[in-house]
């Protein structure tokens, strides 16, 4: 009978979905990104809300399930956003599980500034020093023959994003990390499903991350995941995500260990509750039941979402190639398979106009565009207003509001993008006819403004 009865619901979502949004409205503005959408989504939602278990369950435990095993990874954990993600992995570095091993307060850490702020802030929010390294052209991923000269004898890893699906330089990174017995964490979340060697984007460093805000590849509405192939690892930041409590037993389940009341943890009494022994300083980053029903719907469909991108870039890249006396088209690092979130194009400083200029004529003309992120993220108040200590590549530290002009000297390439570059839509929902427009416009823009 309640099988029965949940097919019913089911069914009346479908049609729902098919009589609401089963037909395709023409657009007046092509967005850089958005959500592609089906019946089979809003079904498992349904699905999972007849449930009402709401917190994470059955369906979260198999979308980690499933999402480890599609990357080839050991261990995924689910999480409430990416930015989530990305303050579990780099939490996760000052575990004092880690010994020796552990971050701590002074310790550095290099990044980049032309990028998204929460790679950035879960450094400055564990009291670790951001080192920022110049960002290189074209690829707009960080400049690894910049990265040794970095290097101290504080700096303990490196965490960076692969910019906007194009993986960074795996092989140098790798090769540094181990020169030097450093840490990486590789934001993916960006660059799902992007390959280097065979080996997906995330998978390679120590501990990957993931967004999939509706922005991305795939979607929970809110939602990311962190992904580690260390058991230890694993349990550090399931611990954090989970109220930093030691415990690892699944929510609704008990004594996994076998030992629930058979420990002596910190000064605690022999046999306290092992369910309420807590290890970490930690958080409440969970994911409820519905948004991970969503995601394993949209995990089926991903390669295809992929793949979409995939064709999209290439169009792109095909129908405005003729325009490179003006403009910087972005290109593929070795043995790198990118999965396109956008596609980055920068105006050259000798070209008879600006970005800008050429921002608002698409905007204007309904195409959406979006700078990469935070530009110069050492411009923004957040670091002019506040004192942050940091270092910018070889230098001693210093603190952001004391910054001048000479200093954002040493990161030209990330004040060229901050300046000069911008991207528009490579994502799963546009068309054929879309990005026809999108070419159709950049190329009369460039006639017009060329004399």
């Amino acid at each position: 009978m309640e099988q029965e009865l949940r097919n019913k619901v089911k069914a009346a979502a479908k049609n729902y979905y098919n009589e609401i949004f089963g037909t395709k409205k023409p657009r007046k503005y092509i967005p850089v990104s958005g959500k592609v959408l089906d019946a089979d989504d809003l079904m498992n939602m349904i699905d999972a809300t007849l449930d009402m278990w709401l917190t994470a369950g059955r369906f979260n435990e198999e979308f980690e399930r499933q999402f480890s095993a599609w990357l080839g990874v050991k261990y995924a954990l689910s999480t409430n956003s990416g930015s989530s993600a990305n303050l579990l992995a780099l939490s996760a570095l000052t575990s004092h599980k880690l010994g020796e091993k552990r971050l701590k307060r002074g310790d550095e850490v290099i990044t980049v500034a032309a990028g998204f702020p929460t790679t950035v802030n879960p450094i400055i929010q564990q009291g670790l020093i951001p080192v920022f390294v110049d960002s290189e052209l074209k690829t707009y991923n960080i400049d690894v023959g910049k990265i040794e000269e970095a290097i101290t004898p504080k700096t303990r890893a490196i965490f960076v994003a692969h910019t906007l699906g194009n993986m960074f330089d795996m092989e140098h990174i790798l090769k540094i990390c181990q020169k030097y017995n450093l840490w990486l964490i590789e934001d993916s979340c960006d660059a799902l499903g992007a390959v280097w060697k065979g080996k997906k984007a995330g998978t390679i460093g120590h501990i990957g991350t993931y967004s999939f805000y509706p922005a991305h590849h795939m979607t929970m509405g809110e939602g990311g995941a962190v992904v580690t192939n260390d058991p230890q690892l694993y349990r550090i930041i399931l611990s954090l995500r989970d109220w930093g409590r030691d415990c690892w037993c699944k929510p609704g389940v008990d004594n996994t260990c076998k030992n629930r009341f058979k420990m002596q943890l910190g000064n605690l009494p022999f046999g306290y509750d092992h369910k309420y022994t807590y290890s970490h300083i930690g958080f409440n980053l969970k994911i409820t039941d519905w948004q991970a029903a969503l995601g394993l719907s949209q995990l089926k469909k991903l390669p295809v979402f992929l793949e979409r991108r995939k064709q999209n870039a290439a169009y792109l890249l095909e129908h405005l190639r003729n325009l490179e006396e003006y403009l910087v088209l972005p290109t593929v690092s070795t043995q790198v398979e990118p999965s396109w979130f956008g596609f980055l194009i920068s105006v050259k400083p000798s070209a008879p106009f600006s970005k800008q200029q050429l921002v608002e004529y698409l905007e204007n003309k309904g195409i959406g565009t979006r700078q990469l992120f935070a530009g110069n993220l050492l411009r923004q108040p957040a670091f002019t207003e506040n004192e942050i200590p940091l270092r910018i590549g070889k230098g001693n530290i210093q603190y952001s509001n004391t910054l001048n002009e000479e200093d954002y000297k040493k990161l030209p390439n990330t004040d060229f993008i901050m300046n000069n570059t911008f991207w528009i839509g490579t994502f799963q929902g546009l068309e054929e006819n879309d990005l026809k427009k999108i070419c159709e416009i950049i190329q009369n823009f460039v006639k017009e403004n060329v004399k």
